[in-house]
């Protein structure tokens, strides 16, 4: 009853933890948060400085005694305790101004395919430490396809490519379940690390993340495009030592995404392969869903589509998807009970 009670009172909400981006929806409000998943911590003091956009600003700029850090790779925790403060940070910028005795609000978390039973049991245990009464997790894929509005209750296949900063999420789903799919441990901040590598082999300059996903967005690509693009790379000279610039075009950014995206799209053809043949002749009719941050790569879904023969589109609203999702399952439990993972009870 008490439950009930409160729950007029807290606003619950719907997470996208990402590993670059956590995004969070409330109830008749939208997307309210879409902040960097970056905390900067002293470590003299323990306390943390800056959590987000404020925190992100920091990455590459701290004296030895301040750490700003993803607490997230790859999809799942790394620090349980940065990450309980992270979302307890979120959760209390949502409830700033409800009622503070009465604010534990009912919290869905998008969490990535495949993880562990001790990678589950880690998000439960963070998001409640941090403030939620009760935490329901969806797999982000199943998330998104709810987010983009498709009909994942139906005995239709559903298939959606969702890549992200820390993972790549691959599903088809069909009848409130994940018929076949496949999570890869790399996505966006991958293709970062190898513009850094490519910069430093090709040029013998060293680049930041932060400079490198500018680039990305810039001038990145998965397929050629009609109008050249160029761009400056600003970094330090490995020879000299010295601050340098150079420019690159899509060309060369394309050749060092390259080895990323290839092994996206055989996971992608992969998933199609082991799909049951009556999904398939589904999926050729009603095509691939690309989100996630990756769908914004220039050509990404072009290629997709040459290199599969299956339509591919690219969501209305990529980064958000899996928050929206998230929020709705949130909004009607009732409906959408079944794609809720099952309470991990270790």
């Amino acid at each position: 009853m008490f439950k009930k009670v409160a729950g007029k009172f807290s606003r619950d909400i719907g997470i996208d933890l990402g590993t670059a981006n956590t995004l969070v929806h409330v109830k008749d409000r939208g997307i309210v948060i879409n902040e960097p998943s970056v905390v900067a911590i002293n470590t003299r003091t323990d306390n943390i400085l800056a959590v987000g956009e404020e925190a992100k600003k920091m990455l590459g700029k701290t004296p030895p005694h301040i750490v700003a850090m993803h607490p997230l790779s790859s999809g799942v925790i790394s620090d349980f305790e940065v990450t309980e403060k992270m979302i307890k940070y979120f959760i209390d910028k949502v409830h700033q101004e409800s009622f503070s005795f009465m604010s534990r609000p009912r919290v869905t978390i998008g969490i990535p395919l495949q993880v562990t039973e001790v990678e589950r049991k880690a998000v439960e245990d963070a998001a409640l430490s941090a403030g939620a009464s009760e935490v329901f997790l969806v797999e982000e894929p199943v998330a998104a396809a709810v987010g983009a509005r498709l009909p994942v209750q139906e005995a239709l296949a559903s298939m959606v490519v969702d890549v992200g900063g820390g993972t790549t999420d691959i599903a088809v789903i069909s009848l409130n379940g994940v018929v076949t799919a496949k999570s890869l441990k790399f996505a966006g901040q991958e293709m970062n690390s190898q513009i850094i590598s490519y910069a430093r082999d090709q040029f013998n300059l060293l680049l930041g993340e932060t400079t490198a996903e500018e680039i990305k967005i810039k001038v990145g690509s998965a397929y050629p495009l009609e109008n050249d693009l160029e761009t400056k790379m600003r970094g330090r000279d490995l020879v000299t030592g010295l601050p340098r610039e150079v420019t690159v075009t899509d060309s060369q950014i394309r050749e060092a995404l390259t080895r990323t995206i290839r092994q996206i799209v055989d996971a992608v053809k992969m998933v199609i392969e082991e799909t049951p043949p009556e999904l398939v002749s589904e999926i050729y009719q009603r095509g691939i869903l690309l989100t996630g941050g990756g769908a914004l790569l220039r050509g990404f879904d072009v290629l997709i589509e040459d290199e599969t023969q299956v339509p591919v589109n690219v969501a209305d609203e990529p980064l958000t998807s899996v928050a929206l999702g998230t929020g709705m399952i949130l909004d009607d439990l009732d409906t959408w009970k079944e794609l809720i993972l099952p309470e991990n009870l270790s």
